[in-house]
């Protein structure tokens, strides 16, 4: 993948192969969190490109609440 400055605008040519490698990435598995580090954008910034790109998102994962049992 292209050197990605933090902050620098990224569109056309350059922002369609970054959706495609996160979208590959994301559905291989890998969190939006690990790509977002990897790439040096923001969550939002990834999320929102995988949102353009039609992938459909994982639900989140983790602990949920749950009442206490007796």
């Amino acid at each position: 993948m292209a050197d990605l400055k933090k902050g620098a605008r990224i569109t056309g040519d350059t922002r369609h192969k970054l959706a495609a490698d996160l979208k590959r990435k994301y559905e291989k598995g890998e969190s939006i969190r690990s790509l977002a580090q990897s790439t040096g954008r923001s969550y939002g910034f990834v999320h929102r490109v995988l949102c353009e790109s039609g992938v459909q998102l994982r639900g989140r994962g983790g602990a949920t609440r749950s009442k206490k049992k007796q």
